[in-house]
């Protein structure tokens, strides 16, 4: 019996992925999560961080945002900002990080919204190394 289950990461573009994997690890408000063949039906949101689908070789992926639902083994992500790590340029890194925290110097900003940001700096970061 197989230890498999279906994964798809949907943007506004269309499918970026579709594939049978073993785990994924998705990066949620909750903390980081594992998903495995068989989890308990989930419904949860994406916060800043990556996305880590494992089997014979992991593939990674940069996300801002997003909603996530597994149900009978099958695992849907619903993302308009997934980007493959593999994908991301220094560019790209060091533009966002300079985004970032030109918005965290906002003294306006909710709790909630430096939290995302802390998140997402914290990541882009780790993506450099």
């Amino acid at each position: 019996m197989s230890e498999k289950f279906t994964v798809e990461i949907i943007s506004p573009d269309g499918t970026l992925l579709k594939s049978e994997t073993s785990e994924v690890i998705i990066p949620s408000y909750e903390g980081e999560m594992g998903i495995l063949k068989e989890h308990i039906p989930l419904i949860t949101f994406l916060r800043p961080g990556i996305i880590k689908i494992k089997d014979n070789e992991e593939k990674s992926f940069f996300v801002e945002e997003g909603t996530v639902e597994f149900v009978n083994n099958s695992l849907l992500i619903l993302t308009s900002t997934a980007k493959e790590l593999t994908d991301i340029d220094q560019n790209f890194i060091k533009n966002s990080v300079i985004e970032v925290e030109k918005k965290m110097s906002d003294n306006k900003l909710s709790d909630k919204e430096k939290y995302v940001l802390s998140y997402k700096i914290n990541t882009l970061k780790n993506i450099n190394q």
